[in-house]
């Protein structure tokens, strides 16, 4: 009951919480989500040439995990596995979501986890990682040069809810080389990508 999972009435009887509620609403609406994105996805393949994929806050809070996604049909390419969790703090997928965390729910998530380093390029002091996010946040893109899998480059960009909140995001990923090569390219097909997710999502494309 301290933790919101449930609540206890008059009688000395439990009922579900607002926690488990919340959860329940989340991943129903990311079921939906999913449906409504999936051509978005493979267009975005078509264009790209690389794999897209849709990616969300996952049911703790402190991860995003993978949606659905639509492989690149070239023979090296970033594969994901769907349900698969993930760090926010050094993939593009979770910097996308983190970046727009409240301040206050931001400096919880700063000083609860313990960043690892991966890979030589992986962000983990708090003053670099704010750096980058408020970056993202003025850019509409997040990137992951390596910093999760070395060799690897993938960009997201944030999926806006119809109360401007963002619980969902859309990434294009890909080997290191090919992803620079393109890279232009491939953040403007991205933008107008996540521009249609959002209005599927009833909200507002970012200005």
């Amino acid at each position: 009951t301290d933790e919101g999972c449930l609540v206890r009435d008059e009688g000395g009887r439990y009922f579900l919480g607002s926690r488990f509620l919340s959860l329940a609403m989340r991943a129903v609406a990311g079921r939906e989500l999913s449906a409504l994105v999936r051509p978005v996805l493979v267009d975005l393949v078509a264009a790209t040439g690389e794999t897209a994929v849709l990616g969300a806050l996952a049911p703790n809070g402190s991860e995003a995990t993978y949606l659905d996604k639509a492989e690149s049909s070239n023979p090296i390419r970033y594969a994901v596995t769907i349900g698969e969790s993930r760090e926010l703090y050094c993939t593009a997928v979770g910097k996308s979501l983190l970046a727009w965390f409240a301040p206050d729910r931001l400096e919880a998530f700063l000083k609860s986890k313990t960043r690892t380093r991966f890979t030589d390029t992986t962000i983990t002091g708090k003053r670099e990682l704010v750096t980058e996010l408020t970056k993202i946040r003025k850019e509409g893109i997040a990137r992951s040069f390596g910093e999760r899998v070395a060799g690897a480059c993938a960009i997201a960009s944030p999926i806006f809810s119809a109360d401007g909140s963002v619980n969902a995001t859309l990434l294009v990923a890909g080997p290191w080389d090919r992803m620079q090569a393109n890279s232009e390219r491939n953040e403007k097909f991205l933008r107008k990508a996540a521009d249609d997710c959002t209005r599927l999502a009833g909200g507002t494309p970012r200005q």
